[in-house]
């Protein structure tokens, strides 16, 4: 087994999305004499640092913003760590309070191979605009600790990664604060000082748990972890470290959800036919914004796009202090067609794209799908659908693809119908003769014709005395 620990010393700061014109913030403890855990990097440029009180901190900075540390907010944060990791391995484990545990072993070959995976997974981490230390061992505890030090290594047998803990200082290990300071006490300074002392001695001073996670650590023990079993319907949200009226403001906290929600809907593999991004504010109501997709999707890149020409429609005024993502209808994704002549499905997929894109811009109603209807009367020979729906072929003649609203009367000169000069039929007459049966006859004889300046269009004779010639569509 290979683990990879993803551990996020800052996690009580990141769970609030920045916002860069409020000015430095800080993440502050609980209790009677709180102290700073997290500062941003504005803070530290101004000289606040953790473990200050709050009233030292704002002497240096005086436009300080702080919150208190929210530990339900940090579990939903590590939660979302590890729905985004799901497209990585279906095996892994929440570390609370700060991290979370891949099993990776068995998707190397699926990714080409460690540094392939590792690869992705920094790319992955920098969308989702976390910043944790990844650490890689052969045992999940041994990554752990390995993560807990800041160390970003990759160690794959067990004598390296015996070599690489005897090092570690003792605030890697997660004991109470208590036996810490006991080792401490008695000299220890590293993990390699605690193993070289005698076991019997180290358990009846500090109890069990200590050799414990030191044997599990070195893969001397069985280190079992419970499962993270990802939720059937995925519903996450994110706290504005301040209201913000900006769309580029807002897209932080959107595009780490789309993330999550991505990594959860690829471990399904399954796409997003509908969502709703709800915009939380201070004095109004939440204002929902829902987004029905063509086809499902789990791009995110593209999701944000659409998401973000919705935001510039939508009145931001009011200042927005959350967001709420929540996936209301998913379905299985089709496999591509990877054949000899497969581009007609990329082709397909970037149309439905750009469909969505201008359905985000414009509105729902505003663009939509054509198909053909079984009638022969063309006027009436097709029907709006949703974008994206495959038409059904007819066994029709060429139709125009530009038919006008209503057919224009043309005169007739020197026996053939005229527009801006004399055209000439290309095409014997088709008959349509229906309708009989609504009230709304037709009987035309219809007819491709060249106009004078080249164009080819659609024209019709209608049937009586005297016959009258009109225009009804245009094929280029």
């Amino acid at each position: 087994m290979l683990w990879l620990a993803l551990h996020v010393p800052d996690l009580a700061l990141q769970v609030f999305a920045p916002s860069p014109e409020t000015g430095p913030f800080a993440v502050a403890g609980t209790g009677r004499r709180p102290t700073l855990l997290a500062v941003d990097p504005a803070a530290r440029a101004r000289g606040v640092l953790p473990g200050m009180t709050p009233g030292a901190a704002q002497v240096l900075a005086a436009d300080l913003r702080i919150r208190p540390r929210d530990p339900r907010r940090e579990a939903e944060a590590l939660r979302g760590l590890a729905l985004w990791a799901l497209q990585f391995t279906p095996e892994l484990s929440l570390a609370p309070p700060q991290a979370v545990l891949l099993e990776i072993g068995g998707s190397l070959k699926l990714f080409g191979g460690l540094e392939r995976l590792l690869h992705k997974v920094r790319d992955g981490l920098t969308e989702l605009a976390l910043a944790p230390v990844p650490a890689v061992a052969p045992t999940a505890t041994g990554a752990h600790m390995l993560a807990r030090a800041g160390l970003e290594l990759r160690v794959q047998d067990d004598a390296t990664l015996r070599r690489c803990l005897t090092a570690l200082p003792l605030d890697c290990l997660a004991q109470p604060d208590d036996t810490l300071a006991g080792l401490a006490r008695l000299g220890l300074k590293t993990l390699g000082d605690c193993l070289a002392l005698p076991r019997a001695g180290l358990a009846r001073r500090f109890g069990p748990g200590l050799l414990d996670e030191l044997d599990r650590a070195l893969g001397d023990a069985p280190d079992p972890r419970p499962p993270f079993t990802p939720p059937q319907t995925f519903a996450a949200g994110m706290e504005l470290a301040a209201a913000v009226n900006d769309v580029d403001a807002l897209s932080f906290g959107v595009k780490r959800l789309l993330a999550q929600l991505c990594g959860w809907l690829d471990a399904r593999n399954a796409g997003v036919r509908r969502l709703t991004l709800t915009l939380r504010h201070e004095r109004h109501p939440p204002a929902p914004i829902v987004l029905s997709l063509a086809t499902p999707q789990r791009d995110a890149a593209h999701l944000l796009a659409l998401l973000r020409e919705r935001l510039a429609r939508q009145d931001l005024r009011a200042g927005v202090t959350g967001v709420q993502l929540r996936a209301d209808d998913t379905a299985q994704l089709m496999p591509l067609n990877f054949s000899l002549f497969g581009e007609r499905d990329h082709l397909r997929a970037d149309c439905l794209n750009l469909v969505e894109r201008l359905q985000a811009r414009l509105g729902a109603d505003a663009v939509t799908g054509l198909d053909l209807y079984p009638e022969h009367r063309p006027e009436l020979a097709w029907r709006e659908t949703l974008p994206g729906s495959d038409m059904h072929a007819r066994p029709f003649p060429p139709r125009p693809l530009w038919l006008l609203t209503r057919p224009r009367p043309l005169a007739e000169r020197l026996g053939a119908p005229w527009l801006d000069g004399a055209m000439t039929l290309l095409t014997d007459a088709e008959r349509i003769e229906s309708g009989w049966w609504d009230d709304r006859p037709v009987r035309r004889d219809y007819h491709q014709a060249r106009a004078i300046d080249g164009s080819r269009c659609w024209l019709y004779c209608e049937a009586g005395t005297p016959a009258r010639w009109f225009l009804h569509g245009w094929f280029a």
